[in-house]
C-alpha cells in the first residue's frame, strides 16, 4: 500500500479543527479544554527553549535592576515575581509561569558563610544558560561571589560568563559628574577619561575575576530622579554581550515594536504574545501527525483571552471574525495544511518541523498583534477596516517570523 494511499483521511483529520471560520471562533472565544488537551499544553511549556540568566551577586549589588531593565517590567512586578526554586535561590519567570520564555535565577545565599553552588548549579544542569555576576564598581568584598563563580566554572568550564560591574556613579569624585560619553569602556577597554579611583576599581576588581574567561561590562542603571542620564548607562553593551554569549535573539523579542501605536497596553500584552507564539510553534512541531493542531487552536485561545484580560475587554465573536475575515480563513489552515509535511518521507522530520514551528509560531504572533490593534482601536472609537486589519497582519507576520525562527528550529 502507498504511504500517500490515507492522505485524504489524514487531511480531515488535521483540519478538522479548523474547518470554516465560525468553528475556529467557537473554539476561542468559548474554549473547552480537557485534561488531555491540558496535559499535552503543559508538555509543551516543559520544553519550552527557556534560556536560565543566573545571576550571581550580592544583596544590593543591582540585579534587580538588571532584569528591570532587560525586561521593561516595573521594580513592582520583579519584587513580587520572584518565587523560591531552592533553598538558597528565588526564580522570576517572565512574562509570568504560563508564558515564559525567559527566566532569572537570583542567589539570595552569598551572604550567607559557608554557602554551597552545588544545589544551584543542579537546578540549573540541564538549561541554557547564561552567568551574569553582579559588583558594585567600588565593593571590593566579593570573596563568596568568587568563591561561588569557581564552583560553576570548575563544574561547567564552557558556560557563558558575563561580570557587570555596576553603580559606576558611586566612583565618580562628586554628585554634579555625569556620565562619560561616549562610553569609554567599549571593547573591555577602560578610557583615560574614566576618574582615577574608579579606574582603578576597574581595574582592581578584573584581576580578582582573572581565570574566568568572562565577559566585563561597567553599566549603570538608575532612577530617573537620581539625575544621571541615560538611566540605563551600558544597557547597549550588556545586550551586545548576552547576545553574543546566547545567540537566541532575545533583545528582538523583548523590545516592543508599536510603531505609530503609543500603547501601554500593547506593550504589556507583547511578552505574553511572545509566549505563546512559541508555545504554538513548538506544538506544530511536535511529530505526531493530526495531534498538535488542536493544541495550536487552544494556545492561540489562551493567548486570545490573555490580551483581552491586558485591555480590559470582552473577547468577543464579532472581533474574531473580523480579523478572521480581513486575514483569510486560509491562512489558519495552512497551519494545518503544514502537518502534511510530517508525513512526507523526503522531508524526513527536521526541515518540515521546522517549517510548521515557525510558520505557526509566526501566524500566532500577527494574530495576537492584529488582535491588540484591534483592541487599541475600539478604545479610542476609531473605525476599524478590513485593509487595516490585514496590514497589520501581514507586517506582524513578517516580523514574527523573523523573531521566531531560532526559538522554533532549536527544537527540532
Amino acid at each position: 500500500m502507498s504511504k500517500f494511499s490515507n492522505w485524504k483521511t489524514w487531511s480531515g483529520k488535521i483540519n478538522s479543527p479548523l474547518s470554516n471560520a465560525s468553528d475556529y471562533i467557537d473554539k476561542i472565544t468559548k474554549p473547552q479544554i480537557d485534561q488531555a488537551q491540558e496535559d499535552k499544553i503543559k508538555a509543551i511549556r516543559e520544553r519550552l527553549p527557556v534560556p536560565v540568566f543566573w545571576l550571581l551577586g550580592k544583596t544590593q549589588s543591582g540585579k534587580s535592576s538588571i532584569i528591570k531593565a532587560l525586561t521593561g517590567s516595573s521594580a513592582a512586578e520583579v519584587g513580587n515575581g520572584f518565587k523560591p526554586c531552592t533553598r538558597t535561590a528565588m526564580l522570576f519567570d517572565f512574562p509570568d509561569a504560563e508564558t515564559a520564555f525567559l527566566r532569572f535565577l537570583d542567589t539570595r545565599g552569598l551572604s550567607e558563610q559557608g554557602y554551597d553552588a552545588s544545589e544551584d548549579m543542579k537546578w540549573c544542569e540541564q538549561k541554557s544558560h547564561l552567568v551574569i555576576v553582579v559588583i558594585k564598581a567600588m565593593d571590593h568584598q566579593q570573596e563568596a561571589v568568587i568563591s561561588a563563580l569557581k564552583q560553576v566554572r570548575k563544574a561547567h568550564p564552557k558556560w557563558p560568563i558575563i561580570i557587570a560591574q555596576t553603580a559606576l556613579h558611586e566612583g565618580y569624585p562628586n554628585r554634579t559628574m555625569g556620565h562619560i560619553q561616549p562610553y569609554p569602556y567599549a571593547g573591555g577597554r577602560i578610557a583615560e577619561s574614566v576618574p582615577a579611583d574608579l579606574r582603578c576599581s576597574l581595574l582592581k576588581q578584573r584581576e580578582d575575576f582573572a581565570g574566568m574567561n568572562a565577559t566585563f561590562v561597567p553599566l549603570d542603571f538608575t532612577l530617573p530622579e537620581d539625575g544621571y542620564a541615560p538611566a540605563d548607562y551600558g544597557l547597549d553593551v550588556l545586550w551586545d554581550a548576552i547576545e553574543q554569549a546566547l545567540p537566541l535573539g532575545l533583545r528582538g523579542m523583548l523590545e516592543n515594536h508599536i510603531g505609530d501605536i503609543n500603547d501601554v497596553y500593547w506593550q504589556a500584552a507583547h511578552p505574553h504574545v511572545i509566549g505563546y507564539s512559541i508555545s504554538a510553534g513548538l506544538a506544530a512541531a511536535i511529530p505526531v501527525p493530526a495531534a498538535s493542531l488542536g493544541t495550536v487552536v487552544a494556545i492561540q485561545g489562551k493567548l486570545f483571552h490573555s490580551i483581552a484580560h491586558v485591555y480590559g475587554l470582552p473577547l468577543t465573536r464579532q472581533s474574531i471574525r473580523e480579523i478572521i475575515s480581513a486575514v483569510g480563513m486560509g491562512v489558519l489552515a495552512g497551519m494545518g495544511g503544514r502537518e502534511l509535511l510530517k508525513l512526507i518521507p523526503a522531508y524526513g522530520q527536521t526541515v518540515a518541523l521546522g517549517v510548521s514551528g515557525v510558520y505557526t509560531a509566526a501566524v500566532t504572533y500577527a494574530l495576537g498583534k492584529t488582535l491588540c490593534f484591534y483592541f487599541n482601536r475600539t478604545q479610542q472609537g476609531k473605525a476599524l477596516q478590513a485593509d487595516m486589519l490585514r496590514g497589520v497582519f501581514k507586517e506582524e507576520f513578517a516580523r514574527g517570523s523573523e523573531l521566531l525562527r531560532d526559538s522554533i528550529k532549536k527544537q527540532v
